[in-house]
């Protein structure tokens, strides 16, 4: 009997010792504590810790954004990617073209962030990008050294009409590359989520 005794006071005392220690730890991790005589074993904020959370979690956060925007290796954002469309032989379209990518680029540099552009020509629009007839060639060769976030590309089907049309070779511009349907590779950026816009 006196056996069992002292075993029970061992049991009980390891119990009480070990929810001490483990309410100790809940409290370090976050200040709550159980309160007993409910329903079911809650656990409640303490009322210090309550009315400073919001408070401070408030300043932590505020702390973190204002650090992520003066911080240079910080990430600045997502990639942005525009399309541009020009299927018509308008030099006044083509300046526009232009224009609005050389803006976008701007704008995006000036934020510190990544920008790519794609103008596609097709139809009539690939005079564009023709070495024969581009009323744009010098622009276009001035924005492949200041501007390396512009591409340019040139429809290979509306290029083999125009040869049948013309009987000879239509060259297209250097800065430029030949893709099998200008139609397709804007669908295709579309599908990719690119922005679009026909200037």
């Amino acid at each position: 009997m006196c056996n069992f005794e002292s075993v029970a006071k061992f049991v009980a005392m390891a119990a009480i010792a070990m929810l001490a220690s483990t309410s100790l730890a809940v409290a370090e991790q976050g200040g709550k504590y159980w309160v007993p005589g409910e329903q079911s074993a809650t656990y409640r904020t303490s009322d210090a810790r309550k009315s400073e959370t919001p408070r401070s979690a408030a300043e932590t956060r505020k702390r973190a954004a204002y650090a992520r925007m003066h911080d240079p290796v910080a990430p600045k954002g997502k990639e942005h990617h525009l399309v541009l469309q020009v299927n018509s032989n308008d030099p006044a379209a083509m300046n526009l073209t232009l224009n609005n990518a050389t803006n976008v680029t701007e704008y995006y540099k000036g934020l510190g962030e990544k920008v790519k552009v794609e103008v596609v020509t097709f139809g009539p629009g690939l005079h564009m990008l023709r070495e024969d007839t581009s009323p744009v060639k010098a622009r276009i060769e001035e924005m492949a050294l200041s501007s390396p976030e512009v591409s340019f590309k040139a429809c290979g089907n509306t290029q083999e009409k125009m040869q049948k049309a013309e009987n000879k070779s239509i060259p297209i511009i250097r800065q430029a590359e030949v893709v099998k349907s200008g139609v397709v590779r804007v669908m295709e950026l579309q599908e990719k989520g690119w922005a679009y816009v026909k200037p």
